[in-house]
């Protein structure tokens, strides 16, 4: 997946019809951020009392009591990061009330020491979704309730990228400046569910918006599925700071590394750690630490989002899996694996 033409940081030529839209930025503008930034480890963030993006951000469902809690047990192991789903179709009931609800997250985030990673799009779940009550989940199936967005409504309705470009702007001139957020996740896993290169419009329109707006943070959207050869060489050649999914063993996870780590920027695993699939805290965590790429497992506490079940492994009585895929605490801050918790200690205390 090695970028043969690196984009350099120019910025295009301004037209009358056109916003003047930035390059990449350079290498050594994405170094210096890496440096100052240092290594961001932590989690996947939804609080345990929200299925989905829509029950956490709606006025109705948000919970800002229980982030508060949730967040201070990933301070208390050291995290400080936080990777957050956002979705349109709140913003979209009420702007402006969805993004004070984002600013009270990021207060809530930032007294805990944590810095918040935004991802704006996702094709992973459910492709349909509405506003309002959220489905309950299904005893044992894992993210029975998550939802897509925009999912099928892009292919449904001729108006909608016109919203998305005012959604993105938007959210992203809001926070272009706000060092609590420390970077822009645009896509995540474009093209899954089947979906392909039919991602790749909204991909383009996703990065071409943000860089009109041209934000402090770097942006990014992570590689995740080598088969889709199109996306890869797009993902990469658009982001400032490369980013990635891997669930695989240790030598699986290094092969990753090595592919990657060929574009000479720094590095942000924005999902790891599925138990079951040998993603473990054990020897993934202290990988990641030692070639100073970012680590961001899935999942902090168990919760509406079942979680601890495996993708592909359903729990019909939704009894307690012997071993969770994902997650680390339960809602009462009692930890699934105390030796887990001593490793990341370990790991995050030796660390800025």
């Amino acid at each position: 997946m090695s970028c043969q033409n690196e984009q350099k940081e120019t910025e295009a030529p301004v037209t009358n019809s056109e916003p003047e839209i930035r390059g990449v930025w350079s290498k050594e503008k994405a170094k210096e951020w890496g440096e100052k930034t240092g290594w961001l480890r932590g989690a996947n963030f939804q609080p345990s009392s929200a299925i989905n993006q829509l029950e956490m951000w709606q006025a109705e469902t948000f919970d800002p009591e229980t982030m508060d809690r949730e967040l201070g047990y990933a301070e208390e192991i050291g995290f400080n990061a936080m990777r957050v789903y956002l979705h349109h179709l709140a913003w979209e009931v009420d702007s402006e009330g969805f993004k004070d609800r984002m600013e009270q997250y990021l207060t809530i985030a930032d007294k805990h020491g944590i810095r918040t990673i935004f991802v704006i799009f996702d094709d992973v779940w459910n492709e349909n979704y509405a506003i309002g009550k959220q489905p309950d989940p299904k005893p044992g199936v894992h993210n029975s309730g998550w939802v897509q967005d925009p999912g099928a409504l892009i292919f449904e309705d001729s108006t909608l990228m016109v919203r998305l470009e005012e959604y993105v702007k938007d959210i992203v001139t809001t926070f272009k400046d706000d060092d609590r957020v420390v970077f822009w996740d645009l896509y995540n896993e474009p093209g899954n569910t089947g979906l392909g290169d039919k991602s790749m419009p909204l991909l383009q329109n996703t990065f071409k918006w943000a860089k009109e707006v041209n934000p402090s943070q770097p942006l990014s959207a992570g590689v995740w599925n080598l088969d889709l050869k199109n996306l890869n060489a797009y993902q990469v050649e658009n982001s400032d700071i490369i980013t990635y999914h891997n669930y695989g063993d240790k030598a699986d996870h290094q092969k990753w590394i090595d592919m990657l780590k060929v574009h000479d920027r720094p590095m942000v695993c924005t999902e790891y750690m599925a138990r079951t699939r040998n993603s473990k805290f054990t020897n993934i965590m202290p990988l990641l630490k030692d070639n100073q790429i970012g680590a961001i497992n899935w999942g902090l506490v168990s919760g509406k989002t079942n979680t601890i079940y495996a993708w592909d492994t359903p729990v019909p009585d939704g009894s307690e899996p012997e071993v969770w895929f994902h997650d680390v605490f339960r809602q009462d801050g009692s930890a699934y694996s105390n030796e887990e918790i001593e490793l990341i200690k370990s790991l995050t205390s030796e660390s800025n």
